[in-house]
């Protein structure tokens, strides 16, 4: 099955997102997700200046040594750009095998590991009170895991509290916005969040919480002490990561289940943190880390140390990205959760897709391949925006802090 050709198409319903398609001699495509947030047109690039011309004439069955070919031969390796355009690559190559063997995705890598995928959605709230409102409607909506962010009193704007209910998009039109911080005011104020909405839900609803990298290693191991009482599913991004050492201060100070790599891009990133048990959840996504080609070997090491995964899932992402990543999710042995936060209808429109949810879980589909299609025409009449994320500055000094 010889790769014919292959294009990249960048949309914009709702969000900015940047796709692949491969073609191939046998008349079957395939897709992969390349959206990189605020740096789309860089993946784009990549892709059609450098990868594209290097596929022309491949043997599209020969995943591994494409990725391979793309990673060992493009000498500078690593970094968000570089996998995420392996990734797309990547992506597209199993749909092309599934659809090939006439099965959906999962069944190629493996068989089902469990009947669905427990996924968790995003309840927010300006404050405490109407977050408990939001944890309430997910747990009517059949959510059993539900993360809950609050806006901080004194705060303008909060991390996870957006603009609408289900669709959360941090994103914005433009330059980026200049957001305030204060980590005195979020200290004194989650574990406040957390008390309500333990006292609202009961017992039976994983709760969980994302700090996005906001806190220092000791900041952090103090709020997870200050939430164990809560019984947290997880704290997400307590730390920056690059110093991967700074988990080991968080443990030492809580037994809070910590949460992080949304970011990162290789197996590399997280080695040390699997190998030395410095986190329960390794949140590495498809299209960020390598595709599935490589996300299976980040899920089979931290499988030797009883790290499960939880894939980021958020909507810049886009459904082809959800597709393949509940295909995995759904046969990986160490799954943990998978993070669902829905897309637009826009978005929805222009990327047909296999998955549903219900009752907390999703499933990808029984279509061949990973059940994600994109309506092209459709796809261009919603042209690229540029839009970037905020930055953070403290609020006493203005010193620009992590978002």
């Amino acid at each position: 099955m010889k790769i014919t050709s292959a294009k990249v198409i960048v949309c914009s319903p709702g969000r900015n997102f940047v796709t692949l398609k491969i073609e191939t001699d046998q008349g079957l495509t395939g897709l992969g997700d390349a959206s990189l947030n605020g740096r789309e047109l860089s993946v784009a690039s990549y892709l059609t200046d450098h990868v594209i011309p290097c596929l022309i004439g491949r043997d599209a069955h020969q995943i591994e040594d494409i990725w391979q070919y793309l990673y060992r031969g493009a000498y500078w390796r690593r970094g968000p750009v570089t996998m995420s355009a392996i990734s797309a690559v990547d992506t597209a190559l199993w749909d092309l095998k599934a659809k090939a063997a006439g099965l959906p995705l999962y069944q190629l890598l493996g068989g089902a590991s469990r009947n669905g995928v427990m996924v968790y959605g995003h309840a927010n709230g300006r404050d405490i009170e109407s977050t408990v409102q939001e944890v309430l409607r997910y747990k009517a909506m059949g959510y059993k895991a539900i993360r809950a962010q609050s806006g901080v009193p004194g705060l303008e704007k909060v991390y996870g509290v957006g603009r609408g209910k289900m669709q959360y998009e941090p994103a914005e039109i433009g330059l980026p916005p200049e957001h305030d911080w204060d980590t005195g005011k979020y200290l004194r104020h989650t574990p406040k969040l957390f008390d309500a909405v333990r006292s609202a839900v009961g017992d039976d609803i994983h709760l969980l919480h994302d700090v996005h990298h906001r806190l220092t290693p000791i900041e952090a191991g103090r709020l997870g002490k200050d939430l164990e009482p809560y019984r947290l599913f997880w704290m997400e991004d307590a730390t920056p990561a690059e110093n991967q050492e700074a988990f080991r201060l968080i443990r030492q100070h809580t037994t809070t289940p910590l949460a992080v790599g949304e970011i990162f891009n290789t197996i590399w990133d997280c080695k040390d943190l699997i190998e030395n048990q410095l986190i329960d959840y390794i949140r590495t996504t498809v299209v960020h880390a390598g595709g599935i080609t490589h996300l299976r070997r980040i899920a089979d090491l931290a499988s030797l140390y009883q790290v499960r995964t939880g894939s980021h899932g958020a909507t810049d992402l886009s459904p082809v990205c959800m597709g393949a990543a509940l295909h995995f999710d759904l046969w990986v042995p160490n799954f943990g959760i998978q993070e669902y936060m829905r897309h637009s209808d826009e978005t929805d429109a222009v990327f047909p897709h296999a998955y549903t949810f219900k009752d907390g879980f999703m499933h990808p589909g029984e279509v061949p391949g990973h059940g994600v299609t994109i309506d092209e025409a459709l796809a261009a009449k919603y042209p690229y925006q540029r839009a970037y994320l905020p930055v953070n500055r403290l609020q006493h000094d203005g010193t620009l802090w992590h978002w």
